[in-house]
């Protein structure tokens, strides 16, 4: 039970953070991004969401239901076990061996990005991102690019 939270641990973490990532890590993150299809990224991208829509200060602003929570979770863990055990085992027992955790970690992080990718391309999400640029002070900013 406790190897199977660490692991559990490992990947939320992976999710979240910048690892250098080594050959054998980067060959199984390569693995399971090739291995996940388009619907398996954006489900992924919807549990990053999903986790963090959980903190106090942005909660109020997700109606993310205990239910939809728990489904993604099921989904994620399933993706999870099929990326390692099925789709790219023989890669998942190299980076272990060769880089231990970090290469999990590494793996884990390409997957993350490329999941957040699939959703960051939609143009509504895009307009959504630069919407902000309207409100800029462009005239204050110039400061940036004048000699002084």
């Amino acid at each position: 039970m406790k190897a199977k939270l660490s692991l559990a641990i490992l990947i939320v973490c992976s999710c979240f953070s910048f690892s250098p990532v080594y050959a054998a890590g980067q060959a199984l993150g390569s693995c399971m991004v090739d291995s996940m299809t388009g619907r398996e990224r954006k489900e992924t991208a919807r549990w990053v969401f999903f986790a963090i829509a959980a903190h106090p200060e942005i909660k109020q602003y997700s109606q993310v239901s205990p239910e939809t929570k728990e489904k993604a979770d099921k989904n994620l863990a399933a993706l999870v076990t099929k990326l390692l055990t099925e789709d790219c085992l023989a890669q998942a027992q190299t980076a272990v061996k060769e880089e231990g955790d970090a290469a999990i970690i590494g793996a884990f992080e390409l997957v993350g990005e490329v999941a957040m990718m699939e959703l960051m391309m939609n143009n509504d999400v895009a307009q959504a991102i630069g919407s902000y640029a309207k409100f800029l002070d462009y005239e204050k900013l110039q400061i940036i690019s004048s000699e002084n």
